[in-house]
């Protein structure tokens, strides 16, 4: 077994790797705003880039910051139901536990093969659309993916910033695309003064121009994804429920499917503040048939608090 330095300096190593791409869009991103402002200083277009320079990195760091949402307490299995799960060691009996345990949950889907979803790691009946992170090592609630642009996993909790960072990074490198391209044009044609200035523009039209293609493929899928109402997991492995598998169990139609990620307030849309609908851990579904005795239903509201 590694001593404990080891392990300790182990992981050090790995939270520095991780931030390294963090790091570069940060500067790629910094040395846009010098590029733009000080170099190229079109007084005209300054007022409209700096509102899309806001809204962009205010969303990035919305991303980067905000801490996934990890299943409620009620999901995990207590000190007892430990104790019984481990004493058991074969899958069925295991199931049968589980099975007394989820039933006062609102848990609508299951594996592939019908058992009850449960993660070893953290002790827990997952919630519908959780799944385990190897990277943060914890259940996260409607997990898309973990993303090492932000350095976190882009779920419930922060889903709609990611939504924005694609949409005004993409807006940003498009802006300066189209305002830059006409000093680029007279770079190759020698109209441009011979200073410092001309070898930022070009430098500028080149990485505006490249980022807007793959941002742009990015942002289009997940907003298709958004009006499925799927995750990125859910797109590659569609969610098995008590009738099997249903790509479109949680599909809801186009606008209460946009409005399960934005909420129903306009006004709120086009900022990185909290909006989204629900609590993470049930979600409305267009395939189950909701029974009146059930203590909680998958809606727009939390879970009423257990006594």
């Amino acid at each position: 077994m590694a001593p404990s330095g080891s392990r300790s300096i182990k992981r050090s190593c790995q939270t520095v790797l991780y931030w390294i791409p963090v790091i570069f869009i940060t500067l790629i991103v910094a040395w846009s705003y010098y590029a733009y402002v000080v170099q190229l200083c079109i007084v005209v277009y300054l007022l409209a880039y700096h509102v899309v320079f806001i809204l962009f990195t205010w969303a990035y760091w919305q991303t980067i910051f905000t801490k996934p949402m990890n299943p409620l307490k009620e999901f995990h299995l207590s000190y007892s139901d430990k104790e019984l799960l481990e004493r058991e060691d074969r899958g069925e009996s295991q199931q049968e536990i589980l099975r007394r345990i989820a039933k006062d949950l609102p848990i609508y889907t299951r594996t592939m093969s019908g058992a009850i979803r449960f993660c070893d790691r953290c002790q827990l009946v997952k919630p519908d659309r959780c799944h385990h992170c190897s990277v943060c090592d914890k259940c996260i609630l409607k997990m898309d993916h973990h993303c090492p642009w932000v350095n976190n996993c882009v779920g419930f909790s922060n889903y709609k910033f990611f939504m924005l960072f694609l949409a005004y990074s993409l807006l940003y490198c498009i802006f300066i695309t189209a305002t830059d391209l006409q000093y680029f044009i007279k770079f190759w044609t020698n109209g441009l003064p011979d200073t410092q200035a001309k070898f930022h523009i070009m430098f500028l039209f080149f990485a505006a121009s490249m980022f807007s293609v793959s941002l742009a493929s990015l942002f289009v899928y997940h907003c298709w994804l958004v009006c499925k109402n799927r995750s990125t997991l859910e797109a590659v492995r569609a969610p098995a429920f008590r009738h099997g598998a249903d790509k479109n169990g949680f599909s809801l139609g186009l606008s209460k499917n946009f409005r399960q990620v934005f909420g129903d307030e306009m006004r709120y849309w086009p900022f990185p503040v909290y909006s989204s609908l629900g609590d993470g851990c049930s979600f409305p579904t267009c395939l189950v048939n909701q029974d009146p005795e059930q203590p909680t239903s998958p809606g727009h509201n939390p879970p009423p608090n257990k006594t």
